[in-house]
């Protein structure tokens, strides 16, 4: 039993008519005779999609309860028992009810698929899970139900349903796509223009990256070395050399003239790291390229001609486009050039360009070589071995060691030679091969003190003493060169590593990051730079070392550009073109934690405009009921002792004004609070710590409740705290207030107060309702009121209020239950420095 063939109807967007177009096919294999099935189709009360579902067989749902519920999902096991030829799954990506076969859909149809049965099936654009960030960036909505772009691709036949932004939107507007009362909410929101626009171009790119997919597969299969212009694909070989943005320039032109041109640049560097290129340069170009719209490669290749032209025909491109040689005239002796022999091998399906520039024929630099680094004084040993080593060995031989023999002498020449070799590398152990095989022969090969060999045999001994201390020499070279290497690279890895970790975890500061660069290459000072167009001056974002930062990147030692209008520039040396990679990472670095530091600047601004509408909100709400409550008591009674028609008795009098008083103070409370949460919220609040007893401030803070109401259990032996005292009475008296408000009639108030550690901790208990634990932390905001609290009891102000007093201070406010029911507030305070330990034992209690 084969595995069955997937057929996908792709989307930009809900309504294009994906679903419409799957039933349609599906009648058209109904016609033909074949065995299909509806196994989910779901058509969202649209009539004409509705309609084109009659005549189908469909598979009965499952039915799944869950949270006292009941869904409907697609039924495997029923389609598999069925096992019709084609099975029809709508929206793919979709996550089914807990407690279903399988959490996604998708992974329904890869049952299907590997019971035999052809599966047809939709996807919108956004639900690919790559393009998740891309979406949520466009429409700002963030897409919960995904599936693997690898599900998608694997797709037997994708057929890409279009229909343009403005079509999409007369049909909604119709009344084809969601309910009328939807209709304007969904036009204003996500099915805006650009939305559609940017999604629609997301469908037709991915879409053609498929189809790119089929056609370079089918070329690998049948062997298509052959190119095919299916599309014009420039490539641009760059040396990099000034002449390079000529060249792009010039490619991209070339591309604008036919539809969907694209630009391919290609840098060829020799696998032994050779090069002439200047590193800045490729870094300019690389930028150039991708600013205008093209792709930058780098390709490792010892024949660049060779190399360029196997990019070229694997890439499927239709053109080359290269440069008029730099070389030199006499330079020519040594070969035609790449431009001549790319043109003459390019066979008549690939067209190449040869573009004049201003550098032509103005010479090349030579490669840079690379030496073995061994240090300074290993190296310079091993010139001391080297040249004087072989001339204490010859005056050695000479005197205390005569007639050793020729054989002898030669391997004692040749451990010098290794030494050499061993100690300072390949110049050192040649410079002492040439100086051991003439004193060699001078001294100790007949005849003697004459530059002449007569005996054929020692001539080859010479010979093959020099040999060997070659390949010694060499190969010590190369593996000092790897160790460097490996060293290097061990180093990048790490740079790297912590790069990456830094960026999963989000903690890395701009300024550490680019002080960590600095340390990293010891540079002098690093520096953000940053404008707002192409055109416009260079502003510093951040700038970490010694002396002022440069004005612009081009006048720095080393600069690297980090998208359009960021780069990296570096002070205090010229960094080799191996460190662009890590500093390429950095870089990117940088400019990823520079937009999550303005997000989080952004995310904090909305955050205290938030608070600030919510604080304006409240606050008229409380102006127009709680300050006004009392405004009209003061008012009416006021108005009452006034009227002149009425005789009022002293007793009344005395009420009249006794609620006068009560309103005014009520009145009080709440625009002192209404300050306090003013002074808070922009910071001003400033605690000035004394060390203070609370038996002295706690019962200050209860003048304004009843007396039967609290309890008092404050021991005169506490040690001293740190505290504001006119901000703890404050705290103190709103939170007894709360809890005097909520306790049962009746039912004191325990105020009570112990040392723990280094912390003095005073408790409120009340036995009132309580609060759940979900919302002991919400109470503590701004015009908060718990429960079913009288619209006269308060704006919610005094637990804010106590809150960011105490924490002013230092200390901490924190809700828990009573046990046997009610709440407890805990005031944490800190004790006075060097204040002696509570005695439990000294216990006197104040009521």
């Amino acid at each position: 039993m084969g595995r069955g063939k997937l057929r996908i109807y792709l989307g930009a967007a809900p309504g294009v008519g994906k679903t419409y177009a799957m039933l349609s096919e599906a009648h058209r294999r109904v016609e033909r005779g074949t065995d299909c099935v509806v196994a989910f189709v779901e058509h969202h009360h649209r009539p004409r999609t509705e309609v084109m579902l009659h005549g189908l067989e469909t598979v009965p749902r499952k039915e799944i309860e869950y949270r006292d519920t009941a869904f409907t999902e697609m039924d495997v096991d029923a389609v598999l028992a069925r096992k019709p030829a084609v099975a029809l799954v709508d929206e793919l990506a979709h996550t089914n009810i807990p407690g279903s076969r399988n959490a996604k859909r998708w992974q329904d149809v890869e049952e299907l698929l590997a019971a035999g049965i052809d599966v047809i099936s939709t996807v919108n654009i956004q639900h690919l899970e790559s393009l998740g960030d891309v979406v949520e960036s466009i429409t700002g909505v963030r897409q919960r139900e995904t599936v693997p772009d690898e599900m998608v691709r694997r797709a037997d036949q994708i057929e890409l349903v279009d229909m343009s932004p403005q079509a999409l939107r007369r049909r909604m507007a119709h009344g084809n796509v969601y309910q009328p009362d939807k209709v304007d909410a969904a036009l204003s929101n996500y099915f805006r223009p650009g939305n559609l626009t940017a999604l629609r171009e997301l469908a037709l790119l991915w879409t053609a990256d498929r189809v790119d997919e089929y056609l370079q597969a089918y070329r690998t299969e049948h062997r298509v070395s052959k190119i095919w212009g299916s599309r014009e694909r420039i490539v641009v070989g760059l040396t990099g050399g000034p002449e390079g943005r000529t060249l792009i320039r010039r490619a991209a032109r070339l591309a604008e003239k036919g539809a969907g041109g694209e630009v391919l640049a290609v840098y060829i560097s020799r696998s032994d790291g050779l090069t002439a290129a200047s590193p800045k340069e490729l870094a300019v170009q690389r930028t150039l390229v991708e600013d205008l719209g093209g792709t930058f490669h780098h390709v490792i290749g010892d024949d660049i001609s060779t190399g360029l032209l196997e990019f070229a025909r694997g890439v499927n491109a239709t053109q080359i486009v290269l440069g008029v040689s730099r070389r030199r005239s006499w330079q020519y002796a040594f070969g035609p050039g790449v431009s001549a022999t790319v043109a003459r091998e390019s066979g008549p399906d690939l067209d190449v360009h040869i573009v004049t520039h201003d550098e032509a024929a103005k010479g090349r630099g030579l490669p840079v070589a690379r030496r073995a680094k061994l240090g300074r004084s290993r190296t310079t040993w091993g010139w001391l071995v080297g040249l004087v080593g072989p001339v204490l060995l010859t005056l050695l031989l000479s005197g205390a060691l005569p007639d050793v023999g020729l054989a002898n002498d030669v391997l004692l020449f040749l451990t010098l030679t290794v030494a050499a070799a061993l100690l300072g590398g390949l110049r050192p152990a040649l410079a002492s091969a040439a100086v051991g095989s003439l004193l060699l022969n001078y001294y100790f090969t007949p005849p003697v003190h004459e530059l002449t060999i007569a005996d054929p045999k020692n001539v080859v001994a010479l010979l093959i003493f020099v040999g060997v201390a070659i390949s010694v020499a060499s190969v010590v070279d190369v593996a000092a060169r790897r160790t460097h290497q490996a060293a290097r690279l061990r180093a990048e890895a790490e740079t790297l590593s912590f790069l990456a970790g830094s960026v999963l975890r989000g903690e890395t500061s701009l300024d550490a990051l680019l002080e960590r660069l600095r340390e990293t290459f010891a540079m002098e000072s690093v520096a953000l730079l940053e404008r707002h167009d192409d055109t416009g001056p260079w502003t510093c974002v951040a700038v970490v070392g010694p002396g002022r930062p440069v004005g612009r990147p081009e006048d720095a030692d080393v600069d690297m550009p980090v998208g359009d209008h960021l780069a990296l520039a570096l002070t205090g040396r010229v960094l080799p073109g191996e460190d662009r990679r890590v500093l390429g990472a950095f870089a990117a670095q940088a400019a990823v934690v520079l937009d999550r530091q303005r997000l989080v600047d952004e995310a904090e601004e909305a955050r205290r405009l938030a608070e600030g509408n919510k604080i304006r909100t409240s606050l008229l709400a409380a102006v127009s009921h709680d300050l006004r409550t009392p405004l009209a008591g003061i008012k009416a009674s006021v108005s009452s002792l006034r009227s002149d028609d009425v005789e009022w008795s002293d007793e009344d009098r005395a009420e009249l004004l006794e609620g006068i008083e009560e309103g005014a103070d009520r009145l009080d409370h709440l625009v002192g609070n209404l300050l306090d949460v003013s002074r808070l919220e922009t910071g001003t609040v400033t605690a000035v710590l004394r060390q203070t007893d609370l038996d002295e401030v706690v019962p200050m803070a209860l003048v304004g409740v009843p007396d039967d109401s609290v309890e008092l259990d404050i021991p005169e032996t506490l040690p001293m705290v740190l505290v504001d005292r006119g901000l703890l009475e404050r705290a103190v008296a709103n939170i007894v207030e709360n809890a005097v408000k909520y306790s049962p009639a009746g039912t004191p108030v325990l105020v009570a107060a112990s040392a723990i550690a280094d912390r003095v901790e005073l408790r409120v208990v009340d036995r009132g309702p309580g609060v759940p634990d979900e919302a002991k932390d919400r109470i503590f905001g701004a015009f908060q009121r718990y429960g079913d609290a009288p619209r006269g009891a308060g704006v919610g102000l005094g637990l804010a209020v106590a809150r960011g007093f105490v924490e002013a201070m230092g200390g901490t406010v924190t809700a828990e239950d009573t046990p046997g029911g009610g709440l407890t507030m805990t005031i944490s305070l800190r004790m006075e420095d060097g204040a002696p330990p509570f005695r439990p034992d000294a216990t006197t209690g104040t009521t």
